[in-house]
């Protein structure tokens, strides 16, 4: 039994099961959106994380791993057990080509399993849509959750993808808006401590004594 997987997220760089080869590569005529929600892992029903998944779109490239596993039923059955629980934001299964760069016309790889989620507010409570670039990077920049926080996830696609030498610009950008949103949270986060200073010190500030009057006693 041999089973493929195509990775596009976080599985890039932490896939989390057994596997037996790697190859860097990329699907036809999807791409890469930050449009689903995570409510248990970077983000909570209160304050959900945005994570990436696929979106049909004719002509579009995307780049990312295959990882195989080869062996019996029970090590397949493990990978997609994992990978179930792991990815289950996703609610749909999708079976494509996957091509190598040295030959992009004809597959490299076909049948590769890869998990995406419906783009439909009503079918899949999961998926949040598209939203202007400074409403997400707010988002993923206060985002966290168990597994950690929701900006990591995005700067460690943003490196995984640098690391496979096929960067994402729509990664990059957001990537580059979130830091941009952390820098200007930290420059409000020190202005309030410097006032808290200035209003302890006011108040630590000791009163001038009252004047006393002198009493003769002789």
């Amino acid at each position: 039994m041999v089973l493929w997987v195509f990775a596009y997220g976080s599985l890039v760089w932490n896939p989390g099961f057994d596997f037996d080869e790697r190859i860097v590569g990329f699907i036809k005529d999807y791409e890469r959106v930050f449009n689903l929600a995570c409510i248990d892992h970077r983000g909570t029903p209160a304050n959900p994380a945005r994570t990436c998944t696929l979106e049909a779109k004719k002509g579009a490239v995307c780049w990312g791993s295959a990882y195989c596993v080869k062996g019996d039923r029970e090590k397949e059955k493990a990978a997609i057990q994992y990978l179930e629980r792991r990815e289950c934001e996703y609610d749909m299964k999708a079976s494509v080509d996957f091509y190598k760069e040295d030959d992009p016309i004809k597959p490299a790889v076909t049948g590769v399993l890869v998990f995406v989620s419906t783009p439909d507010k009503e079918a899949n409570r999961y998926y949040l849509g598209p939203a202007p670039l400074e409403e997400m990077a707010r988002q993923i920049a206060t985002a966290s959750g168990p597994c950690g926080n929701n900006r990591d996830y995005l700067f460690l696609l943003e490196k995984a993808l640098y690391d496979i030498g096929h960067e994402d610009g729509r990664v990059i950008e957001l990537a580059n808006e979130v830091r941009k949103v952390l820098a200007r949270l930290k420059e409000k986060k020190i202005a309030a401590s410097h006032a808290s200073i200035k209003s302890h010190r006011r108040r630590m500030q000791l009163s001038p004594l009252p004047e006393t009057t002198v009493v003769n006693s002789r």
